[in-house]
């Protein structure tokens, strides 16, 4: 039995209204007119622009820098990543592309406006969604609340059924619309939440995590529905997000971001392909203990490294990036005197993971757990 609180009675007693209102007749709001001439005025080729983006937070231990100095130029149509580990500064930026949140220094536009001086004009051409808020009214159904969301960007009744059944359809969720949002799976949740992420036809839509906590058969149908609407309907959606299959799957350009720096923007094959020579991978046991894989760092030729311990199996795979065969050599035999058995190893084509490893040193695992401490 679910425990009542009073915003669920406040939920429940508006829920009357909300459902005679999804049945009202379309009603034309003032403000549509001069939306249509703030979009007949903006660039219609770079859509997003940062130039020298700095944000600085107070901290118990003093300034805390979340971007330091981004410059980033996204364009029509595009499907843009931001590709870093927690605490690289994705949120940070998208917060405050999407007005929520002020520079500390530097520019930052949206379709031409400024995030400080027209913040409003910003609002009415952009959205976004988190994946790991799936935020909804619990007893009130997904279709009440997406009607609800479609009301506060002053979409006419008819037109935002029409918008609601429409964006349903292409991500199978209309079969789940007349159920209450808190009976629905984590996955239809999300599904909810990125339908209201395009219920206001925006011209650019930011996405922080989008599939974050999803199965991998919910995820691939959200990335499906991604590259549709940027496809079909040119709209720039700039996504941040760690998962690097994801932004191989479906970016078109990419930028790696670390401690508030971006280190690197092109195709995720263009990043690939920087790095010349496939990785070396390692399989060996016992697993390094702390502290024993730091000498690979130290080698000439070698880039990064990254590690992970196959529990199951008793070993731990190393991938190391390289230069050439020379540098390959050193890495075995400086992983035999550590006293550590290579079981197997092999050349593997470059990932976005080595891409980050190559320009940070060490790979996400590695960069989250310092971040931590």
């Amino acid at each position: 039995m679910l425990k009542r609180t009073r915003a669920t009675q406040r939920f429940d007693e508006n829920l009357n209204v909300l459902d005679e209102r999804l049945n009202a007749p379309p009603k034309i709001r003032e403000d549509q007119s001069g939306l249509r001439n703030v979009m007949n005025r903006v660039d219609t080729e770079i859509t997003v622009q940062v130039d020298g983006l700095r944000r600085e937070f107070d901290s118990k231990e003093g300034k805390v820098t979340a971007l330091d100095g981004v410059n980033l130029q996204v364009r029509k149509g595009e499907i843009f990543g931001v590709l870093g580990p927690n605490g690289a500064g994705k949120t940070t930026m998208i917060r405050i592309l999407s007005t929520l949140l002020l520079p500390t220094s530097g520019k930052a536009g949206v379709m031409g406006f400024d995030v400080e001086k027209e913040p409003e004009k910003i609002r009415a051409v952009i959205n976004m969604a988190s994946g790991a808020e799936r935020a909804g009214y619990d007893f009130i159904s997904a279709r009440g609340n997406l009607w609800f969301f479609s009301q506060l960007y002053g979409i006419p009744s008819e037109q935002a059924h029409k918008r609601i059944n429409e964006l349903s359809d292409m991500l199978g969720l209309q079969n789940y619309l007349d159920r209450k949002f808190y009976a629905l799976s984590t996955g239809y949740k999300q599904r909810v939440t990125l339908v209201r992420a395009f219920i206001n036809d925006p011209k650019v839509v930011f996405l922080d995590e989008p599939t974050i906590g999803l199965d991998v058969m919910t995820a691939l149908s959200i990335r499906e529905y991604i590259l549709k609407q940027a496809k079909e309907y040119g709209r720039t959606i700039l996504i941040a997000t760690h998962n690097m299959a994801e932004v191989d799957a479906i970016c078109n350009r990419v930028a790696i971001i670390d401690k508030g720096k971006i280190l690197a923007c092109d195709t995720p094959a263009a990043l690939k392909r920087s790095l010349g020579a496939p990785s070396l991978v390692l399989e060996v046991s016992p697993p390094p203990a702390p502290g024993t894989l730091e000498p690979l760092g130290k080698l000439d030729g070698v880039k990064g490294y990254t590690s992970a311990v196959d529990e199951e199996r008793g070993l731990s795979r190393i991938q190391v990036v390289v230069d050439g065969d020379g540098s390959a050599q050193s890495v075995l035999d400086s992983v035999r005197k550590s006293g550590m058995t290579v079981v197997s190893n092999w050349r593997q084509q470059a990932t976005l993971e080595e891409v980050f490893v190559a320009l940070v040193g060490r790979g996400f695992r590695e960069r989250e757990h310092e971040a931590s401490q």
